[in-house]
């Protein structure tokens, strides 16, 4: 993946926009200091070759009935254990994208290959996803949990000023 060279004007777009999504492209260019029809073309091109990737709600994780955020580590088999042909991470990959309480998945270095970021709504919960999802998966050695007593900060935005 090849960085994308961005002048101080696409900076302040790629800001305004994460701060909220919703503007109309009026008024992120108001908020640029640029005319609407250059702004727009901007925008095009920042969506065009993926700097910009989607546009989302970000909803209240409590507020939707998910009040528990637990980290997981996980190691996976390096060989055996996944069926002829398919190997352990491509299996694991596979299940993960069905599973919604999964908000994120990251291949790590050091002692666990995998570390998931997951959202369920109680204790319960996190046991059946535990046992019937995560841990009954062939691919699967061993996990570690930790539970998330309190966001401290929690943002979506990436640091783009500068460059």
């Amino acid at each position: 993946m090849s960085k994308v060279e961005l002048d101080k004007i696409d900076r302040k777009i790629l800001e305004v926009l994460q701060t909220n999504g919703r503007l109309t492209n009026l008024e992120v260019a108001e908020r640029v200091n640029l005319s609407p029809s250059p702004c727009l073309r901007r925008i095009r091109r920042l969506e065009e070759i993926g700097v910009i990737r989607q546009y989302a709600a970000l909803l209240e994780p409590g507020k939707i009935g998910l009040g528990l955020l637990a980290y997981i580590n996980v190691r996976l088999e390096k060989h055996g254990g996944a069926p002829k042909g398919k190997a352990p991470l491509d299996l694991f990959r596979a299940s993960i994208s069905t599973w919604p309480e999964v908000a994120a998945c990251h291949a790590m270095t050091g002692e666990m290959d995998l570390l998931l970021k997951v959202y369920v709504e109680d204790m319960e919960h996190f046991a059946r996803f535990m046992q019937e999802q995560l841990l009954a998966h062939p691919s699967v050695i061993d996990v570690r949990s930790s539970f998330a007593l309190e966001s401290i900060k929690d943002t979506t935005a990436l640091p783009v000023a500068g460059g």
